[in-house]
């Protein structure tokens, strides 16, 4: 990961050299607000991968006498089957339409993607299966 870092890293500085030079020389607030919001995620990326790699140490990629066996094993947790992709989904597409036809199916919208949100993060939160 400290390849992605310092790959990141100079894509945020690229970014803060051409908002510096865009803010000098253009004024318009628009373009510096975009470039200064594309400065702050490649930051936050190159961090992300920073930290990752002080706190993980260097993956078996990243070696050139790695056997691909070093990085077999479980992938993760993947549930079975739930209903609340399917309900956040729904919720989306509701939040979506009621920007075209009003605020009463944004606000339903909002309550099943709320809904659906808090099902996928606390799922499995209580050590048991849904």
């Amino acid at each position: 990961m400290k390849v992605e870092a310092y790959l990141f890293a100079g894509v945020a500085l690229f970014f803060l050299a051409t908002d510096v030079l865009y803010a000098v020389w253009s004024k318009e607030p628009a373009g510096i607000a975009a470039l200064t919001v594309a400065f702050t995620m490649a930051s936050l990326v190159a961090f992300f991968f920073g930290t990752t790699y002080r706190r993980k140490g260097i993956r078996p990629e990243d070696r050139k006498d790695a056997e691909i066996r070093e990085r077999a094993g479980p992938l993760g947790f993947f549930p079975p089957q739930s209903a609340y992709p399917v309900l956040t989904a729904a919720g989306s597409a509701a939040l979506a339409v009621g920007v075209v036809y009003g605020l009463w199916l944004v606000m339903i919208g909002l309550g099943v993607l709320a809904a659906g949100v808090f099902g996928l993060v606390f799922q499995f939160a209580g050590g048991g299966e849904d």
